[in-house]
């Protein structure tokens, strides 16, 4: 039952009371809130709130959908992977409590780069794809109760469904087009899903697609991170879903001089056309930036992320930004392979 509070949006009232606060976000099909959970003798949490547009109400593959991303994250209980609570309806709408991220999605990190004429530094953007590389590790291993691989794979990996918290975590969302046995509705090969710009040639051309489509996308974020170049500028030979493509990605040294061979072998590798070429595993991909970062030593933890985000961004922090320069955007140098610095 919906009732109006002064001060909210709304409340959701059942098992389980939320006041909603704010709207976040608008989606294509859903919109998300910033609610606060109440429970006895005055227990608040906040939380988010993703619910269905009314417009979609009535539609029965979205609706599968919806319920099939909550029921497979419910049971994706991991570091990188933003967390849901509940699965619950408001009238003839659906909606899902979610863990609540103070924080940006990576897409306006980027954008806030852009605005600044800052470069991503690269220690900073190769441990945010760790991260990733670590949540889709756990989700693409992901098994039933009898043990049977769910075959996981989020078909929608992009700068805005990985978002970063003021804490300096990382954090996967959004797997409403993921792809897993008996959970999610599969029209694979029927219905293209997700952002064209990171795509991977499978799932461009309608085939089938497994964990390493994933980290096909994932590494296209990682090159727009290091670059600035976004993916959408590449030319795709046959562009009309459904044909075969060879995007014309140049090689990421050629745009940013300043990254390392051995990290622009590792982008490499992630985009390889050849899927048996393709790193296999996401965890594999992982320890290749793992060992990047810290085969010499120290290296960024999420508390060097969050320190930076700081800087980045110091109203989010309550600081002002003569508060924020303590800090400086520069990092410490590190030391490739051939013993420059960067």
């Amino acid at each position: 039952m919906a009732v109006n509070t002064p001060g909210s949006l709304f409340n959701i009232e059942g098992l389980n009371t939320y006041t909603l606060t704010r709207k976040i976000a608008d989606g294509g099909m859903g919109s998300v809130y910033e609610a606060v959970l109440h429970g006895p003798e005055g227990f608040r949490k906040v939380v988010a709130i993703k619910m269905i547009l009314e417009k979609y109400s009535a539609d029965p593959d979205f609706i599968q959908m919806f319920i099939g991303e909550a029921k497979l994250v419910a049971d994706l209980v991991h570091q990188n992977i933003v967390q849901i609570y509940q699965l619950g309806t408001l009238g003839n709408l659906y909606y899902m409590a979610m863990e609540y991220i103070n924080g940006i999605n990576l897409q306006q990190f980027i954008s806030r780069h852009r605005e600044l004429g800052r470069e991503v530094p690269l220690e900073i953007g190769v441990f945010i794809i760790s991260r990733v590389c670590r949540g889709l590790e756990y989700a693409h291993k992901k098994r039933d109760k009898s043990g049977n691989l769910l075959g996981v794979v989020h078909r929608d990996i992009s700068p805005k469904n990985l978002m970063i918290s003021s804490e300096g975590e990382v954090k996967i969302t959004d797997f409403g087009i993921a792809k897993a046995r008996n959970l999610m509705l599969d029209r694979e090969g029927e219905v293209l899903l997700g952002k064209l710009a990171y795509m991977s040639p499978e799932q461009f051309q309608y085939l089938p697609t497994d964990r390493r489509s994933d980290i096909y996308s994932l590494s296209l974020v990682l090159f727009e991170l290091l670059t600035g170049a976004n993916p959408s500028s590449f030319k795709r030979l046959g562009a009309v879903p459904g044909q075969r493509i060879q995007p014309e990605i140049p090689p990421p040294r050629s745009i940013n001089p300043k990254i390392p061979a051995q990290l622009e072998c590792i982008i490499s590798k992630g985009l390889e056309q050849n899927l048996a070429k393709r790193y296999q595993r996401a965890g594999e991909m992982a320890y290749d930036l793992e060992y990047f970062m810290y085969h010499k030593g120290y290296g960024p933890t999420i508390k060097t992320l969050e320190e930076y985000m700081a800087v980045l961004l110091p109203d989010m922090y309550g600081l002002e930004p003569e508060e924020s320069r303590d800090a400086d955007l520069t990092l410490s140098p590190q030391v490739d392979e051939e013993g420059k610095t960067f």
